[in-house]
């Protein structure tokens, strides 16, 4: 496996894992791309949901990318979904290099995190998120979206803390980043899980967001467990939430991905 490392210019770190290339897996030295978005309430990225989960995507077959994005000032405004969209158009720049698959490149994130991977999915083109990156095209677009109890409301349902430090008293961004109100048909399909009882981020943000997908005929998977709090990524041991019902959304996001990116091992 190699391990590398690139710094954006506002200083976030993107690290990536490379499955090895062999002469004996010829068909696998180019493989699809995930980049990972830990989320924290968009005060810190937690590493809980960085590493874990990169480890399995790396064992399903995937080069894998995990984006530690700014969050030392608030409001962040548009920095976050600048990096992000930077990540994707940097892995897609160098796709051949990194040995890539450059139309097969998902985004992954959980809580805040999600919201950035969302906001990725649905505000590519943003005025804000082009001019700082000096692009018109599709290059900064993910293929396909992996959402983990996502922050996604700035209305009834929101998670407040997110919202206060990404947007602050910016009313207009502030409905700009309400996601369920940017879902348009040219969107990658998506991926979603949640659970009931989650009273942190309500679970009503992934079920607006799945219905703005359906009226939209967006392509998507919604997954809700009954029981489980927030914050839960991999549930498992190693990040204390080990819930072996819940943990199923991984085999269940696998399928989903190889199906939708025409992927397998």
């Amino acid at each position: 496996m190699k391990f590398v490392e690139h710094k954006l210019a506002t200083g976030a770190m993107l690290t990536g894992y490379l499955r090895d290339e062999t002469t004996e897996m010829p068909s696998y030295n180019t493989r699809p791309a995930v980049l990972i978005l830990p989320g924290g309430g968009y005060r810190y990225c937690s590493p809980r949901e960085a590493d874990p989960v990169a480890v399995q995507f790396l064992q399903a077959g995937y080069h894998v990318f995990t984006l530690i994005y700014s969050t030392d000032h608030a409001p962040l405004l548009w920095q976050p979904l600048t990096e992000a969209a930077s990540a994707i158009l940097y892995l897609r720049r160098n796709a051949a290099d990194l040995r890539i698959a450059a139309d097969k490149i998902t985004i992954v994130g959980f809580s805040a995190g999600a919201h950035l991977a969302a906001s990725t999915a649905l505000l590519w083109d943003a005025a804000p998120v082009q001019q700082a990156l000096g692009i018109t095209g599709t290059e900064a677009r993910p293929n396909a979206v992996v959402l983990g109890y996502p922050v996604i409301s700035s209305g009834k349902f929101a998670h407040r803390g997110s919202f206060e430090n990404l947007c602050g008293a910016d009313e207009a961004l502030l409905q700009t980043m309400s996601l369920e109100n940017q879902v348009r048909p040219d969107v990658p399909p998506f991926f979603i899980w949640h659970t009931v009882e989650d009273q942190a981020v309500p679970v009503e943000n992934s079920l607006l967001l799945a219905g703005a997908l359906k009226e939209n005929n967006v392509p998507f998977e919604l997954h809700l467990f009954t029981h489980g709090g927030h914050g839960s990524s991999t549930c498992t041991n190693e990040v204390n939430t080990p819930n072996k019902h819940n943990n199923a959304w991984l085999p269940l996001c696998m399928g989903w991905l190889g199906e939708t990116l025409d992927f397998t091992l």
